[in-house]
C-alpha cells in the first residue's frame, strides 16, 4: 500500500494535467463567466436599488413639502371663508337695521298722517257740531239757561252717536 509506482504516479499526474486543461478550457470559463455575470447583475441592482431609495426618499420629501403647502393653503381658506363670513354676517346685519329703519320711519309718517287725518275729521265734527248747535239756537231763540241746556242735550247726542259708530 505504501508502495510508489512510478508509472502510475506518472499517469495519475498526466491525467490530472489533462483534467485541468479540459476543465480550464470547458468549465472553469464558463462557469467563472456565470459567476461575474451574476456579480455583475447584483451589483448593478443594489446600484439601481440605491438609486431608487435615493429617488424615493427625495419624492418622500417633496411629498411631505406638497401636503404641508396643502395644509397650509387650506387654513388661510379656511380663514378666508371665515373672515367672508362675518363680513357677509354685518352686511346682513347693515342691511336688517336699515329696512326697520325705513319702515320704523313710513310707520310714524302714517301714524302722523293719521294723526293729522284724526285731527282735521275732529275740526270738521267740531264745526259740524258748532253750526248745528247754532242753528238749534237760531231756531229756538231761548234764554241762556236753556240755550245751555240744549247745547248740553245736543252734544250729549253727538257723543252717543260717535260712541255707537265706533262700536
Amino acid at each position: 500500500m505504501f508502495d510508489i509506482n512510478l508509472g502510475l504516479s506518472i499517469w495519475t499526474i498526466a491525467v490530472f494535467v489533462l483534467l485541468l486543461f479540459i476543465l480550464k478550457k470547458f468549465a472553469w470559463g464558463p462557469i467563472l463567466g456565470a459567476v461575474q455575470d451574476r456579480e455583475d447583475r447584483l451589483r448593478s441592482t443594489l446600484e439601481s436599488a440605491a438609486s431608487e431609495r435615493e429617488e424615493s426618499t427625495k419624492l418622500l420629501e417633496q411629498y411631505r413639502k406638497q401636503m404641508l403647502e396643502a395644509r397650509r393653503e387650506a387654513q388661510d381658506l379656511i380663514v378666508k371663508a371665515k373672515e367672508a363670513g362675518g363680513e357677509v354676517r354685518k352686511e346682513i346685519e347693515e342691511d336688517a337695521r336699515a329696512e326697520a329703519n325705513i319702515i320704523m320711519e313710513k310707520a310714524r309718517e302714517s301714524i302722523e298722517k293719521e294723526k293729522e287725518a284724526a285731527l282735521h275729521e275732529l275740526r270738521q265734527g267740531s264745526v259740524d257740531i258748532a253750526l248745528a248747535a247754532a242753528r238749534k239756537l237760531l231756531e229756538e231763540k231761548l234764554d241762556e239757561e236753556k240755550d245751555r241746556e240744549l247745547a248740553v242735550s245736543f252734544v250729549d247726542e253727538l257723543s252717543a252717536e260717535v260712541l255707537e259708530d265706533s262700536r
